[in-house]
């Protein structure tokens, strides 16, 4: 005798009762997973675009410029992580300054409280191959807003192209008094330059120099910024290109990127606006370290 086996037939309302949810409590589910995928994917689109602007920007920096409102920062940086959003960093080391062993100057910024723009800028320089060749990029920074003022991109470590981006920072600040302002680098052969120490004392700025690279760190990181946020998202193939990305880069890191040490996550460029309407007991103190780190610290 053959086993009969008995088929039956289930509603789905049928089966949301059995397992406790309501039709109206899928359909609702349903519509809040499209909502999401929806918004996701106009995310992404978000992300495309800062990515553009911002080749090496950050997850973590990248969700605070966005501000979702719909994900928290955790889960965007586990979703943006799966996507393959994550960025990788590269490990070189070029040398691009020759210590000079006598006529330096003495460290003049550890300690120093700081309470406004133009009271010390920092230089460096870094390296940057395009195709075979090796050039060079020099920045300067004012670290109480962390804007870059001065930069040159050349194919040489000479003097006078570190002149050029002095000239730049000077005129940036045109009209703004630089008297009571420190130029802070290393040793290196650039900042012994006669040329270039003339252009300093003729325009009443001391000069500091650190021991050791640790001592003129905040620099360095910037060197670090906008070549791995920026320019290695670029197809630079010439020296021009590699001035007209930098002049860009420049632009999009003291206007829109946003900086975790600033007040609010402010840009550069959006921190010193708001200094002005502030009076010098309410603005942020910054305080630099032996390491040549600072903190900025609200008044």
């Amino acid at each position: 005798m053959k086993a009969s086996i008995s088929t039956r037939s289930y509603s789905l309302t049928q089966l949301y009762s059995v397992i406790g949810i309501s039709k109206q409590g899928v359909y609702k589910y349903e519509r809040r997973f499209i909502d999401q995928q929806d918004k996701l994917q106009l995310l992404i689109t978000e992300v495309d675009q800062i990515r553009k602007e911002h080749g090496g920007c950050g997850l973590e920096k990248m969700y605070y410029m966005l501000n979702p409102n719909w994900i928290g920062r955790d889960k965007f940086i586990y979703v943006m992580m799966s996507l393959g959003y994550g960025v990788q960093r590269p490990k070189n080391y070029i040398r691009t300054t020759y210590s000079i062993r006598k006529n330096y100057y003495p460290n003049l910024i550890t300690g120093l409280q700081v309470m406004t723009i133009n009271i010390v800028w920092q230089t460096d320089i870094t390296y940057y191959l395009v195709k075979d060749k090796y050039c060079y990029i020099t920045f300067i920074i004012d670290i109480y807003s962390h804007k870059i003022i001065g930069f040159y991109a050349s194919e040489s470590l000479r003097a006078e192209d570190n002149i050029k981006a002095l000239k730049m920072a000077i005129k940036e600040r045109k009209g703004i008094g630089l008297n009571m302002l420190i130029h802070h680098s290393d040793r290196g052969s650039q900042y012994i330059d006669k040329n270039y120490n003339k252009l300093l004392f003729n325009s009443n700025i001391s000069i500091s120099m650190c021991l050791n690279a640790k001592e003129n760190a905040y620099a360095e990181r910037v060197n670090g910024i906008i070549k791995n946020e920026y320019l290695k998202y670029k197809n630079i193939e010439t020296i021009d290109q590699l001035r007209n990305e930098l002049a860009k880069a420049v632009h999009n890191y003291n206007n829109m990127r946003i900086h975790n040490s600033l007040p609010n996550k402010q840009s550069p460029v959006a921190f010193e606006e708001k200094l002005i309407s502030l009076s010098t007991q309410r603005r942020p103190k910054a305080i630099i370290y032996a390491d040549g780190n600072y903190k900025i610290k609200q008044a």
